[in-house]
């Protein structure tokens, strides 16, 4: 569920959930309105087509008329890996369709003469299980969340790519930068980091996917507290509940919610 919030006139936060692809993330868009709003669509669903046309082409180009990436690994059998191959192999893709997206909101930025670190950008958060191997992993850049509710717990399994945690991280906490001040985004540069691991789910697991528009102003204890009466059964009324939190707490942004019950 997204929701424009109490302050803005326009919506720039998106998600995607795709069942048979088995991909599901939450974008929260910057540049101002006809901006942000475009460049977080764009990047899901550049996302959702090229991981859609690698698993139907796994050795094949995705071509694209700003730009083309090709899956560029083929990972050696390893007995010693610490990380199995098909792991791998989505990891590396999620790299790639990652870069791809990046490429092609970059490509916008530069014909419309934006200079680097400027023009429309959107954070990209969110995990993929294709079902050719089952194995899960989390994509994340910005200050979007992926949160897992486990055994009356809740864990954030991201870290918020921002100079606010940069500065928290490097010890210090004096004169900090505005909480939501991005180092990186999809699309403001030509080159994005993205932070990609494995992700195990336990049955009865909760995966929380949310924007700032939430986890920014929503207590952690109240939202587990609603995720602790969340079922299978009742997903759509817990995220209603999360928004209506998110507004009690004064959230001056876009508000989305993702829940995915295991």
């Amino acid at each position: 569920m997204t929701d424009v919030g109490l302050v803005r006139k326009s919506n720039e936060d998106n998600f995607l959930i795709d069942a048979a692809l088995g991909l599901v993330l939450v974008t929260d868009g910057m540049g101002g309105h006809k901006s942000g709003d475009i460049a977080s669509a764009e990047a899901a669903l550049a996302v959702q087509t090229f991981l859609a046309n690698r698993t139907a082409h796994k050795s094949q180009a995705v071509a694209d008329s700003a730009t083309s990436v090709t899956l560029r690994y083929s990972p050696p059998s390893d007995p010693d890996a610490t990380i199995s191959d098909d792991t791998l192999q989505t990891i590396m893709s999620l790299f790639d369709a990652i870069e791809f997206a990046n490429a092609r909101l970059y490509a916008q930025n530069i014909t419309n003469n934006m200079a680097d670190g400027s023009g429309m950008g959107t954070t990209l958060t969110g995990f993929w299980q294709p079902k050719s191997s089952g194995e899960m992993a989390v994509f994340h850049v910005g200050d979007s969340r992926l949160y897992r509710y486990r055994d009356k717990e809740l864990t954030l399994l991201t870290r918020d790519h921002t100079l606010y945690q940069q500065a928290l991280d490097d010890g210090k906490f004096d004169n900090l930068p505005s909480r939501n001040q991005l180092f990186q985004a999809i699309g403001p540069l030509e080159r994005v980091k993205p932070e990609i691991t494995p992700l195990r789910a336990n049955a009865n697991d909760l995966l929380l996917l949310c924007s700032d528009g939430l986890h920014g102003c929503a207590p952690h204890g109240l939202i587990a507290e609603i995720l602790s009466k969340t079922h299978k059964n009742n997903l759509d009324k817990a995220c209603a509940a999360l928004i209506a939190l998110a507004k009690e707490y004064g959230s001056r942004d876009n508000i989305t919610a993702v829940l995915v019950a295991f």
